[in-house]
């Protein structure tokens, strides 16, 4: 019996899991399409102000501005070494 419900308990988490894991629909893949450009393109800004000679606090300022609500962090979803 000990076995038994092992297993019922083993398929419903196996369940749950897969139903989670479901790919996303034409209009999100589209969304995520419309947030990594997005995020692209704020990162180009913040290596063009680099280039501009600006100061890397400023820079990632203007990063912060121009990424907000796209990505998790302060750094629009990326972060390197320093």
């Amino acid at each position: 019996m000990k076995k038994m419900l092992l297993f019922v308990l083993s398929v419903a988490v196996f369940a749950s899991v897969s139903l989670a894991a479901e790919k996303h629909g034409d209009k999100e893949t589209k969304e995520d399409i419309q947030r990594h450009r997005a995020m692209a393109a704020a990162h180009e800004g913040a290596a063009k102000c680099l280039e501009a000679g600006k100061k890397e606090d400023v820079c990632n300022k203007e990063l912060q501005a121009a990424c907000k609500g796209l990505a998790i962090g302060k750094y629009c979803g990326m972060k390197h070494e320093h």
